[in-house]
């Protein structure tokens, strides 16, 4: 297996992440609503042995396949979103939550009856310490899409495709909630014609999407996949990535693996990335989304598999180094880069 050597420079990269302003990126999204409520301890409760907290705070954050998307403006692009959320208070406080982000949520559908995914996360702690999460309660009801249901987000798809700036790269973000399905890639595929770079980020169904260009499953997800641990020898992890690869048909794959950094492969070729940054993270919540965000964002710039997973790489490893659900604006990543290629070129 050949492995490529040649990485782009420092320049190059900084190049890359001034383009990405305005570029345009289409995302079929599972959104979900990441709520966080926050309070300082008082004292073991009398009626059981839990912790009494004094309420602090409640912040309501673009989760899932928003945080994705949430990060593609961060970043300052332009996602052209479709997806679906319920009547409720956490679907209306989400669709604000990214309308303040000068997001357009004109693509979103609002469903009566449907609860939006929602999950919710105790933290508690010291007034002026780092607060520590104490419990998560989820509300995942599925959402199944009829026909009609299908029919009627594919217009709303084609209405965000043909746009007075075409899009050249989408996304589909798959929680396995229901709303970014498998159904969409040839949608996608037409709209965007053959020449568009069709990304893929799916917890549980990767297998289902045939017709794509990349993905960027986690460790875990490979492992299931292929029924066998990747292992630590950078050979083997390449030799698997392959065999992934082609058993998605899909042109590369990049395979993010926690503290070891991550591996992108593709036809004939490999290339491992160490972790940017320190493995002693505050908070991974959300660094999946900062990734395919940012992998995707960077190719709608004109970017290489490869420079663009170096950027995802960067990305990943400063929202880590946040709590909660995070994203990054273009200044950080510049920093992020400037700063340890910058002396990795000085070395060289």
């Amino acid at each position: 297996m050949a492995e490529q050597k040649e990485l782009p420079s420092t320049r190059r990269l900084l190049d890359l992440i001034d383009a990405m302003a305005g570029q345009p990126v289409v995302m079929v999204a599972d959104l979900v609503a990441d709520r966080f409520i926050t309070g300082t301890p008082k004292r073991i409760s009398r009626e059981a042995p839990v912790l009494i907290l004094r309420h602090e705070e409640e912040r309501l954050l673009p989760g899932g396949g928003a945080n994705a998307v949430a990060n593609v403006a961060a970043l300052g692009g332009e996602p052209r979103v479709l997806g679906v959320v319920g009547d409720d208070d956490s679907g209306r406080q989400l669709l604000a939550a990214l309308a303040e982000r000068a997001i357009d949520t004109g693509g979103i559908e609002i469903r009566p009856g449907y609860r939006t995914p929602t999950k919710t996360r105790v933290l508690g702690g010291g007034r002026h310490a780092i607060k520590q999460q104490i419990v998560r309660f989820d509300i995942e009801d599925p959402l199944d899409l009829s026909a009609e249901d299908r029919a009627r987000l594919t217009a709303r798809l084609t209405q965000l495709t043909d746009m007075a700036r075409p899009a050249r790269v989408a996304v589909i973000s798959d929680y396995g909630y229901g709303a970014a399905t498998a159904h969409f890639v040839a949608p996608l595929r037409r709209a965007l014609g053959d020449d568009a770079i069709l990304l893929c980020d799916s917890r549980y169904r990767l297998a289902e999407f045939s017709g794509l260009d990349g993905a960027t499953p986690n460790e875990e997800e490979a492992e299931q996949l292929l029924g066998a641990p990747l292992g630590d020898d950078t050979g083997a992890v390449a030799e698997a990535g392959q065999e992934l690869r082609r058993r998605l048909g899909a042109r590369f794959l990049l395979l993010t693996r926690g503290s070891r950094g991550m591996s992108l492969v593709s036809d004939g070729a490999a290339h491992h990335l160490p972790v940017h940054g320190t493995d002693q993270v505050a908070d991974v919540t959300g660094a999946g989304d900062t990734v395919i965000g940012t992998f995707a964002l960077a190719q709608a710039a004109g970017a290489s598999a490869l420079e663009a997973a170096l950027l995802a790489n960067y990305a990943g490893g400063v929202v880590v180094m946040k709590m909660g659900t995070a994203t990054l604006d273009a200044d950080e990543l510049r920093t992020a880069v400037a700063g340890i290629r910058g002396e990795a070129d000085r070395r060289g």
